[in-house]
């Protein structure tokens, strides 16, 4: 007999979403009830913006139930526990935050006639870690010389780790010749427009705006992406 699917509870109150709290030694993060642990922590109601800032696990289920709510659907009752850090990521990869006058560096690419943007970054290669690796993609894609600031984000999507890292860099953007980034432009793009930009990782779109203007998060947001349509706007 095949193992049912596990569950986990989501449940709101009149103060919000109801999660259980704890402290691990980079801070305080949150579970949803009935997770399965043996001692469950204290438990807490967070508004929705609180709970857009809060680290809350597993990551993927706090997507679903996080996107719903924010579209102003209260998903309550047992939910699919959906936990993608539980498996090694089969690729690891860094990117890096560069921000100069309120605009942020993407790399602007072309495909089946529309126009998307990453952030500068690429894998992890033998020898290195993610801080090393950001470094080294935005200087190959970009030109810039950069050095990491801070890591503000963990983001796991389809087996794949992404650390972000914002960045102070030095020079200038490099002319395309001389520049490795499969086609790609770099583009500087308004930092309140990210939002509003056909921008991958979807998730980072608002919240990098959001962190430039009320400050970056410690430790790193841990976030899933499972957004493939990058064209919609994302303020969650």
């Amino acid at each position: 007999m095949a193992d049912e699917p596990r569950t986990t509870g989501v449940r709101f109150d009149d103060n919000g979403l109801v999660l259980e709290r704890y402290r691990d030694k980079s801070g305080i993060y949150y579970t949803f009830p009935g997770d399965g642990r043996t001692a469950a922590g204290p438990s807490v109601a967070l508004s929705l913006t609180e709970a857009l800032h809060a680290r809350i696990r597993p990551v993927g289920t706090a997507e679903k139930v996080l996107r719903a709510w924010s579209q102003g659907t209260l998903t309550q009752g047992a939910a699919a526990l959906d936990d993608p850090t539980a498996a090694a990521p089969t690729r690891v990869r860094g990117g890096a935050i560069v921000i100069r006058d309120r605009h942020m560096l993407l790399i602007g690419l072309v495909e089946g006639g529309r126009t998307w943007y990453e952030i500068p970054g690429g894998g992890v290669e033998a020898g290195e870690t993610p801080e090393m690796a950001a470094v080294r993609e935005l200087r190959e894609e970009t030109g810039l010389r950069g050095t990491v600031v801070r890591e503000v984000a963990r983001i796991w999507r389809r087996g794949t780790r992404g650390h972000y890292f914002t960045m102070e860099t030095e020079g200038e953007v490099g002319a395309p010749e001389t520049l490795d980034n499969y086609g790609g432009v770099p583009v500087w793009v308004p930092v309140p427009e990210l939002p509003t930009t056909p921008l991958w990782p979807r998730r980072l779109s608002w919240r990098i705006a959001h962190w430039h203007t009320f400050g970056w998060p410690a430790p790193p947001a841990e976030l899933a992406d499972s957004v493939g349509d990058l064209d919609a706007a994302c303020a969650w």
